[in-house]
């Protein structure tokens, strides 16, 4: 058996990628949540383990009982999987023992690639084309009515904020009109701002994904969003790896670069189809929903990250398959019943003939269709896996609210 290895988060479905991964690596794969059942902790050869702390209201008794656990348990690699835990990890490193290897860029660094109005310009200095943005400082409902980016979506600088004591996760929001834009504005907390108002950019969810380690490129990766959740524009519920394209892949390298980026990081981009360039999204400078799509595909990067930590450097490895899909099925169960009630969805408005058009008996019967088509040999279910069915038996059982 290899080296020890704590993964957190693990009701994180990237927790359970990196975890079947490890394990088939050979490694002995120990995972931490705040449930005694996690999907991660119940895959097949793993060690689960309960914590007591949260990270989002006790980053630093977070970190420390991490800390504890990291000699008891004979851990050399600690493999944080959410920005709440990243963050927590990041600014209380002195809590966890000095041999333990964090592969993640340092704090300031990880924060600035998630701070989505700095990225803007480092972006458009990489070569990415940025969306049409306003930004706000405060709610400003005169300003949100003199704008014309609608429709638009609401994005806080952060993902993560700092709000009455806590870390709070604040979600995009999609709005169509200066109304409801203002509505939303109110509502944030203030550490939310200054908040992006950007104009909508239609076209195909594009993201690069990569690998990197003493300024070198290991791995690099790219896939396309089939269907997300919400259909508008969210987590991907099904995708398929494509080949990488040469702009997209030297701007995300540029990027990177200009971040002095170690470790893992995937680059969140939309393509335009009226002139073929990626708009940036965001930067997630940690394992990503869809990780077991680039696994399947032949980019293990759990392992090879794991192996960069312990000071095994591999050769640079960019060859995968094309072609292969992943689907995430609760997920896609969620983006069928979006599609099938179309008034949820944020872009449509009251006006009866736009609803009657998105709900047409055509609309539903294809969305019927897509969701029952199954390609065998190219198709990968990402969480169930006959060989290892705990994962998804138990997330079955929680989403029929079988089991707490």
């Amino acid at each position: 058996m290899g080296p020890g290895i704590l993964i957190t988060d693990g009701t994180a479905r990237a927790a359970l990628a990196a975890a079947r991964a490890l394990v088939a690596a050979g490694y002995e794969v120990h995972v931490a949540a705040a449930s005694r059942l996690s999907l991660a902790g119940v895959s097949r050869g793993v060690h689960g383990c309960q914590l007591a702390s949260d990270p989002h209201y006790d980053p630093a008794g977070y970190a420390a009982e991490l800390g504890r656990l990291i000699p008891a348990r004979g851990i050399s690699v600690l493999l944080p999987m959410t920005d709440v835990s990243v963050e927590a990890i990041l600014e209380h490193r002195h809590q966890l023992p000095r041999d333990v290897a964090v592969p993640c860029p340092s704090l300031a660094v990880y924060k600035r690639a998630s701070d989505k109005l700095q990225l803007l310009d480092l972006a458009r200095s990489a070569g990415f084309a940025v969306p049409e943005t306003v930004v706000f400082d405060a709610p400003d409902e005169r300003r949100a009515r003199q704008t014309d980016v609608y429709p638009a979506v609401v994005k806080p600088h952060r993902s993560m904020v700092t709000h009455e004591g806590s870390r709070r996760h604040i979600r995009v929001a999609f709005v169509s009109d200066p109304e409801a834009c203002s509505r939303v504005l109110t509502a944030l907390p203030p550490a939310a701002f200054p908040v992006l108002l950007q104009r909508r950019v239609s076209g195909p969810g594009e993201g690069f994904f990569a690998l990197r380690w003493d300024g070198d490129a290991v791995a690099t990766f790219a896939h396309r969003r089939l269907r997300e959740k919400p259909p508008a524009g969210g987590e991907s519920t099904y995708r398929e790896s494509i080949a990488p394209d040469p702009q997209l892949v030297s701007a995300g390298q540029r990027l990177l670069d200009a971040l002095d980026w170690t470790g893992v990081a995937m680059i969140e981009c939309k393509r335009d189809p009226a002139t073929g360039r990626h708009v940036v999204m965001e930067v997630n400078g940690r394992f990503w929903g869809s990780l077991q799509l680039a696994i399947d595909a032949g980019v293990d990067f759990p392992a090879l990250l794991v192996r960069c930590a312990l000071g095994d450097v591999p050769p640079p490895q960019n060859d995968y398959r094309i072609g292969v899909r992943s689907r995430w099925f609760w997920g896609d169960v969620d983006n069928l019943h979006m599609r099938l009630t179309p008034a949820a969805d944020p872009y449509v408005t009251r006006s009866g003939a736009q609803i009657q058009r998105a709900g047409s008996v055509g609309a539903r019967l294809r969305a019927i269709m897509q969701f029952l088509t199954f390609r065998p040999g190219r198709d990968r279910c990402e969480v169930w896996r006959w060989r290892d069915p705990a994962p998804f038996l138990l997330e079955t059982a929680q989403r029929l609210h079988l089991t707490r």
